[in-house]
This record gives structure tokens, C-alpha cells and sequence, in this order.
């Protein structure tokens, strides 16, 4: 008997276990169809989830059902939007509700919710994107009811951990924030009346018509909730709050009825130490007030009573309050004294747009010096409107000896400030500014302000405004940052859109500087990937504030600019749209004027320039040696020496730094030289054409008066074709270079005879000839290589061959006209002798003449000691004998 009961008990055993292990495999579909099929039906959305594991033993002998990365995305008019998402929701319920159909409610006894993320939106046309239950027409409401029902909350505790919430209602301009939450309760939720434990801490951040009026604020809350679920109505009990540092005791409690809501809460500080204002501010400010002396009160109280419905929201009244209070911390050598405050936020109508702030009283002393404020915001969530008056001293250094605030701020200076303002938020909007009001003075003196932002701190020692209902007028702004020292007045006529519509600032201003060094405004930035536009890592940049629109009518004694220094500088710069436009900017440099107009843009992803500039007596070797872009179109001038007059229109890309990208420049220059030298031990070029012409001597070029123009683009110069002279020899230029300074020019020279050699002058002086002393010949010099290494390849003996030819043919055609004019004579004087008869050596010697000057070959008439060897061509000889010379040959004998 016995091993048989074993053996059936093992057998139970084994099924039982068999059925916990495969029920689940069994049901898992049936829980996540039941779940998507319940959900989705009722809903104008789509719920979805990755997995959903169901397990007998996790919670036994409760079942538990896990459902992972869970989405709730909306339809239209939200089309995309994700309402709810969360990581992992676990619910634990009875094994029973496991069998139920989809048509039976089913119970929950605990809830857990991880990692989620709602995001409630209202667009402008006040739509929810969590409205989103279906309308079905002739449903009876008991019908409705009954389907409510098919849930049931029966539920022992509950958690939502490291969750996010989100409110962004578009209509209203409200922006609420809930990081980090995470909140718990327990409670049996499944009778008519019980009583919730919670628990919640968070961050908080909210905004009102771009006004943030908490920001990852700390909230901590323990509230004991009871729950009537018969009248729909929620009381607390024992709670407490904690804002930051601040605690807060509350109660009340809120009904909700089919037509609107009923709350009836108050809440106050559970002490009056003014350490509770202290906690008000974040506590990476306040630091640890636990250890700061404090006399005096800090007091909030409030209440919220009545109705909440579409149109109106509870009377309520906030109160602040404290009186001749101070605190001082430990560490710090000076304390804050004469503490008032008397605040009230009310609405007492109960309608949104009532909402006021009456600050009757804020005021505080620190030493000698005082701040008072008194304000009025009225109509708080409507068209609100601001009346308000600051009267105060202040030495901002000693705020940081009063106070702990961050030591990146190093505050520095006096600032005085007697200032009234009335105006309302519409007449802003719609850029009606005559309708505000607002007076008064501001000044400030040795104030000093760092940022990461900036390369130097900018020092101001002196600033004073004045402020008109329309315009504030810069009466003083003296200051310094780096190497740059400046002074301005004039008129701002729109700080008001600047500062609250995100417009433009306008104005007229007149700067004056003794140096400005444009590298002081220069900042290094986070470098991005190559290719991108902006700069390398650790580049330098320049960017054109968006926010500028202004007139600078500037002047500065010295203005420098990377190793450039310009000095006298006066002209009007226009800054507007992310543009700098210059306007009849002039000069001194180089020992000359530079006249400047054109434009800078920062406002594409890669900057942009389109410059005239007007250059009056520059001396050549400063400008040249200084100007990368002056060295790319025309490397020669570096062996220049003197004046330069020219008038470049150029334009192209800015690399970061604000200089040239010289592979996207284009333009024209004209150019006119004064009272130049050449320096050829500084150009190479120079140096190859002496080497190859025996007759030129660079240095000796005149370069006076030359001119000559520029075109460029695409990385190459054009030079226009232009003379220049060596002594009575005219060189024809022309051609072109790369940016890299890459050669290919040609120059044709009109060499005069008498440059070419003795023997060519001792042929010109035999033939005894007046026209023959202006002959000539075309030189044409080919230019290759690079700046450095330059090649020159010359005609010349071409030339000299052409000449020589054409002076021996003109010698023979002389002698050949004075032959047949002897011959004329000698037959006439042989026919002219009657009967005398002429013996044959007479004859044979005319007949020899006669054939000298007829044209006869010159192996007739020409014959070396030996009879066997004729004489060399004598135009070849002479031809090799010039070339010897011209081309710095040492001279080779021409007689044997």
C-alpha cells in the first residue's frame, strides 16, 4: 500500500509539474491576443509589444505576465506620435483570470511599469493626442459601463520606475517636464473606500510662454491618499512635499464630477526659518544650508479652491513673506542683510487669464550696497502686462563673497541701475513698441565677464545708457578685451523685440579705437569630421552674430588682422543678416592708402567675400612679402622695389579663420608701377633670362609707369599681353601661372644689331649703309617650370642666322648693282676704241669681273693657299661667331 501511494503521489507530482511547465507555452498566446485584441478594439491607436512571457513560479501561486518593449503610437491627427512606451510592463493575477475568455473582466492584483516614456500633447487647435477612446453610436450607456468593467483594479501595490512624462500643450504655450520618476503605492484598491501609501520623487521642469519657472527642480512626495471610490473623491491626508530643499505640508482634497472637478487644497511651510527660502533655489546653488546662519523668516502658504471645467480653474493665492531676515555662510566673508519679501501670486476670479503676480516688496543690502524691486504682473496667462521699477547699487564682486555662485562667473564691477518699465506682452507681439513705456538710467564701471565663448575677458570699464520710451541711447561703452581697446555711443531703437521676440538688434552706433586686433575676436571650436565646413579642431573661427542689425560708423588708429596692420583706418561697416558690408573704408599701409568696399558672409555653411579694393602708392616688397594672395597672383614682384598703385576686385571662400581659400578666388587686378627696381638675386626667373641673353641685365628693366592687368580663376592667373623696356630693346610679356605658382609664359624681345656681336657691327660698318643701323631681330624667350625652378628656352640663334643671311645678301646685291654698273662702262669704253685691238689677258680679266659681279661661284674667286681646300660659308662663320658671344660662350678663333 505504501509504494503504491508513493507511486501515485510521484505520478501527481510529475503532472502537476508537467502542466506549471507547459501551461505557460499553452497560454502565451492567448494572454498577448486577449491583451491586443481588448486594447485595440476600444482605442483610436495601436498597441503593440515585442514578447509576452507568461510564468507559474515567478509569483506563484499567482500567475505572472511580462510584456516587453511595449509602444502605444497614435493615428490621426497625431499620425506616428509614440502616446506611451516602456520597456517592460510585469503584472501578477490570479491563476484562474488565466482561463477567462476575452469577453470576461479580468482582475490585476499588481502592477510594475519600467522604463516608460508618455508624451501628452494638445496641438494649437486644442486636439489631445491621448483622446484617443473610440465613439460608437447607439452604445447605451450601460453598455459603456459594463465594457469599463472588463478590467477590474484589484490591486495590492503598484510601481513606475526611471519614467518620463511629458505635457506640451501648443494652444496654451505650457511646457511640463517629470524626469527620473519614480513612484509606488499600496493599497487594496478593489473596495468602495481605502486608503493609497505613495511615495514619488522626481525632477521637475516646467514653462509658460517661454518663461521657466522650475528647472530640474528636485520634488519629493509622501502623500497618504484616501480614496472614496463611490463619490469619486480623493483626499490627503499625511503628506509632505519637499521642492528642492523646501518641505511643504498639504491637504484637501479633489472630486471628480461628470461635468468637472472639484479641488479644495492648501499647503504651507511647516516652519518659518528662512532657511526655507534658501531651498527654494536649486541646490546646486544654495549649497549646504544645514550650515548657514539665518535670522529672520521665510514664509509660503497657499490655497487652491473651486471649480476645474474648460473654462475656468480654482481661485487661488500664494503668499511669500519675510521680514528683516539674513543669512550668512560659513565660508564666505560677507553676509546678505535687510531681507524683505512680500509676494502674492492670486487669481480670485477663477477664470485662467486673471492670474497675477504682485511683488509689493523684494529688497536686500550687502555692506553699503542696496537692491529694491517692486513689480505688478498682471493678467498673467492673457495678454500679460508688466509694470515695474529697479532701483539699486550693487558691487557685483561682492554677490560671489555673499553668496556661492559658480566661480565661472567671477563677477566683477559696480553696476547702478534706476529703471521703470510698463508695457504689455500683445503690443510686443505685434511690434507695437510706442505703446511700452520705459525710463530710467543704467551704469556700469569696471565690470569684467569671461566666457568660454570668448578668447580674452571683456573689460568694461565705463558703460551708461539711458532709456527712452522708444530708444535706449548708448551714452558711454568704454572697454577692452585682449589687445583691443574700444569706445562707443549711439542709439539702440529695438532692445524691447531683441529681448523678448527674438528680433534683430537695431541701431546706429559710432566706435572709436586706438588698436582693434581682429584675432581677439576669434574663437577656437570643437573641429568636425573633414569635409565638413566648419573648422578643424582647434581652428580658429570667425561667425557674424545672426542677431545684429546695425550701422557701425567706426574709426581706429591701428587695425590688425594676422600679420597685417592697418593704420588710420576709417569707414562705415553695415552688419545685417549674418553680412558684414564695408562702405568707403580707407587706410594707411604699406607706405600707401588702401581703399576698401565689398562684404563678408557667415551665413551659408561656408563663409563668403566680394571685395573692391583700391591700393594708392604701396610700397611693393612690404605688400608682397605680407600678403599670401599677392605672392600667388604675381610671384615676380617679390624682386620689385617701389611703389605700386592698383585696383583689385576679387572674390571667393573664407577658410575658417577668415582668410582666402585660394582655390576658390576670382577676379581682375590693375596694376600700375612707380619708380621700380629689380632685385633679380630675389627671382630666379630673372636670373635664368641673364644667364641665357649675355646682353640683358635685368636689373637694369624700367619698370616705370608700367601697366598691366590680372585675371583669375579657377587656380590659374592670365596676364594681359603689356610692354616694358631694357634701354632701347622692348619686351613683349604675356602668358600665364598656376596659383602654385606653376609657369607658362612667353617673352618676345625686339633685339637691335648692335647688341648682337662685334662681327655683325663690323659687317653693318663695311656695308656703309645708314639704314641698316635701326635692324633688328625677334627674340622670343618660352617660360616654364615653377617660380622656384624655372625654365627658359630661346630662339636666338635662329634669329642670328636670318640676319646674317639677310646682311650678306644685302652686301652681294650692293656689289652686284656695282658690277654691272663697271661692266656698262668697260664694254662701253672696249666698243668705243676703233681698230685698237685688246690682247687676252685683257679680255680674261673682264670676263673674270664680269662674272664676279654677275654672280659668279665663289669657288672661282676665292681660294686658300691650297688650291684643293675651299673657305668656309661666310654667313655660317659669322653666324657662329655672334652666337659665341650672345650666348656668354668664350669666342672661338675665326681665322686659322
Amino acid at each position: 500500500m505504501r509504494t503504491k501511494a508513493l507511486k501515485i503521489t510521484g505520478i501527481t507530482l510529475l503532472v502537476l509539474i508537467a502542466i506549471i511547465v507547459a501551461l505557460p507555452l499553452l497560454l502565451e498566446g492567448k494572454i498577448a491576443e486577449i491583451i491586443k485584441n481588448k486594447v485595440n478594439n476600444n482605442i483610436n491607436a495601436t498597441l503593440d509589444f515585442d514578447e509576452a512571457n507568461l510564468s507559474l513560479l515567478k509569483s506563484f501561486p499567482n500567475a505572472n505576465v511580462q510584456l516587453k518593449s511595449i509602444s502605444l503610437v497614435n493615428k490621426a491627427p497625431f499620425e506616428g506620435d509614440t502616446l506611451f512606451a516602456s520597456e517592460q510592463i510585469e503584472l501578477k493575477m490570479s491563476i484562474n483570470e488565466l482561463f477567462k475568455t476575452a469577453e470576461e473582466p479580468i482582475g490585476i492584483k499588481s502592477l510594475n511599469i519600467g522604463g516608460a516614456k508618455l508624451h501628452i500633447k494638445v496641438d494649437e487647435a486644442e486636439n489631445a493626442n491621448y483622446d484617443i477612446a473610440k465613439e460608437e453610436e447607439g452604445v447605451s450607456t450601460e453598455s459603456v459601463e459594463e465594457s469599463s468593467n472588463s478590467f477590474s483594479l484589484v490591486m495590492d501595490s503598484y510601481s513606475i520606475t526611471d519614467t518620463e512624462i511629458i505635457y506640451e500643450d501648443l494652444s496654451s504655450g505650457m511646457h511640463l517636464a517629470i524626469t527620473e520618476m519614480n513612484h509606488e503605492g499600496t493599497g487594496d484598491l478593489s473596495l468602495e473606500t481605502s486608503e493609497l501609501n505613495t511615495t514619488t520623487d522626481a525632477l521637475v521642469s516646467f514653462e509658460l510662454d517661454s518663461t521657466k519657472y522650475l528647472n530640474n527642480n528636485k520634488l519629493f512626495l509622501d502623500a497618504l491618499i484616501g480614496i472614496d471610490l463611490k463619490e469619486n473623491k480623493y483626499s490627503f491626508l499625511e503628506n509632505k512635499a519637499m521642492i528642492n530643499q523646501l518641505p511643504l505640508i498639504f491637504d484637501g482634497f479633489v472630486q471628480l464630477n461628470e461635468e468637472n472637478q472639484e479641488v479644495d487644497v492648501s499647503f504651507k511651510t511647516p516652519s518659518s526659518d528662512f532657511k526655507n527660502f534658501l531651498a527654494v533655489i536649486p541646490e546646486a546653488y544654495s549649497k549646504n544650508i544645514d550650515e548657514v546662519q539665518t535670522t529672520g523668516n521665510f514664509e509660503v502658504a497657499g490655497q487652491f479652491k473651486g471649480i476645474v471645467d474648460e473654462e475656468h480653474i480654482p481661485t487661488f493665492n500664494i503668499k511669500i513673506n519675510s521680514e528683516n531676515a539674513s543669512f550668512k555662510y560659513p565660508d564666505l566673508p560677507k553676509s546678505v542683510q535687510n531681507v524683505f519679501i512680500d509676494t502674492e501670486i492670486k487669481n480670485t476670479t477663477g477664470v485662467t487669464e486673471d492670474t497675477f503676480v504682485d511683488i509689493k516688496k523684494l529688497s536686500f543690502t550687502i555692506d553699503q550696497d542696496k537692491f529694491d524691486l517692486i513689480s505688478r504682473i498682471s493678467n498673467l496667462l492673457g495678454n500679460t502686462k508688466v509694470n515695474a521699477r529697479v532701483d539699486g547699487k550693487m558691487n557685483l564682486a561682492n554677490i560671489s563673497k555673499a553668496y556661492p555662485v559658480p566661480s565661472d562667473y567671477d563677477l566683477k564691477g559696480i553696476l547702478v541701475a534706476d529703471i521703470t518699465t510698463a508695457f504689455d506682452m500683445a503690443s510686443l507681439e505685434k511690434e507695437q513698441y510706442e505703446k511700452t513705456q520705459t525710463s530710467g538710467n543704467l551704469e556700469l564701471s569696471d565690470f569684467e565677464y569671461n566666457s568660454e565663448e570668448l578668447k580674452n575677458p571683456v573689460v568694461i570699464n565705463a558703460a551708461a545708457m539711458t532709456f527712452n520710451p522708444q530708444t535706449v541711447s548708448l551714452n558711454t561703452f568704454e572697454g577692452k578685451t585682449g589687445d583691443t581697446d574700444f569706445s562707443s555711443t549711439g542709439t539702440l531703437t529695438n532692445l524691447l523685440g531683441f529681448m523678448f521676440n527674438n528680433e534683430k538688434v537695431e541701431g546706429h552706433f559710432e566706435l572709436t579705437s586706438n588698436t582693434f586686433a581682429l584675432n581677439d575676436f576669434m574663437v577656437e571650436e570643437n573641429g568636425r569630421e573633414e569635409g565638413e565646413s566648419a573648422s578643424s579642431e582647434g581652428e580658429e573661427r570667425i561667425k557674424i552674430p545672426s542677431f545684429l542689425d546695425c550701422t557701425i560708423d567706426a574709426k581706429a588708429g591701428s587695425v590688425l588682422y594676422d600679420n597685417l596692420n592697418l593704420k588710420n583706418v576709417e569707414g562705415t561697416l553695415i552688419v545685417k543678416d549674418e553680412t558684414a558690408t564695408v562702405k568707403n573704408l580707407k587706410s594707411d599701409l604699406f607706405g600707401g592708402t588702401l581703399g576698401v568696399n565689398g562684404s563678408v558672409s557667415t551665413k551659408e555653411e561656408t563663409s563668403t567675400f566680394d571685395m573692391d579694393l583700391g591700393m594708392s602708392n604701396f610700397n611693393i616688397g612690404e605688400s608682397f612679402k605680407s600678403m599670401e594672395l599677392f605672392n600667388v597672383l604675381a610671384p615676380l614682384a617679390n624682386a620689385l622695389q617701389g611703389k605700386l598703385n592698383s585696383d583689385v576686385k576679387i572674390s571667393g571662400n573664407l577658410k575658417e579663420d577668415f582668410t582666402p581659400n585660394l582655390a576658390t578666388i576670382s577676379g581682375n587686378v590693375l596694376a600700375e608701377l612707380l619708380s621700380t627696381k629689380v632685385d633679380a638675386k630675389k627671382a630666379p626667373l630673372l636670373s635664368a633670362l641673364d644667364g641665357k641673353l649675355s646682353f640683358l641685365d635685368t636689373k637694369n628693366l624700367d619698370l616705370s609707369d608700367l601697366k598691366t592687368a590680372l585675371s583669375f580663376d579657377n587656380g590659374s592667373v592670365k596676364v594681359k599681353p603689356f610692354t616694358l623696356k631694357y634701354k632701347d630693346i622692348a619686351v613683349n610679356v604675356d602668358g600665364s601661372h598656376t596659383f602654385d605658382k606653376q609657369l607658362q609664359y612667353k617673352a618676345t624681345l625686339d633685339v637691335p644689331a648692335k647688341y648682337l656681336g662685334s662681327e655683325v657691327n663690323n659687317l653693318i660698318a663695311k656695308m656703309d649703309d645708314s639704314s641698316l643701323k635701326d635692324v633688328s631681330i625677334p627674340v622670343v624667350a618660352n617660360i616654364g617650370g615653377n617660380y622656384a625652378s624655372p625654365t627658359v628656352s630661346t630662339d636666338l640663334s635662329s634669329g642670328i642666322s636670318k640676319l646674317t643671311k639677310q646682311l650678306v645678301e644685302i652686301q652681294k646685291q650692293k656689289l652686284l648693282n656695282q658690277g654691272k654698273d663697271t661692266a656698262k662702262d668697260l664694254i662701253s669704253d672696249v666698243f668705243n676704241k676703233n681698230g685698237n685691238d685688246s690682247t687676252a689677258t685683257e679680255s680674261s680679266g673682264v670676263k673674270e669681273a664680269l662674272g664676279t659681279l654677275l654672280g659668279g661661284t665663289k669657288k672661282d674667286s676665292v681660294k686658300t693657299k691650297d688650291s684643293t681646300e675651299t673657305s668656309e660659308d661666310p654667313v655660317e662663320k659669322t653666324a657662329k661667331s655672334i652666337l659665341g658671344g650672345l650666348l656668354g660662350k668664350k669666342k672661338k678663333d675665326t681665322v686659322n
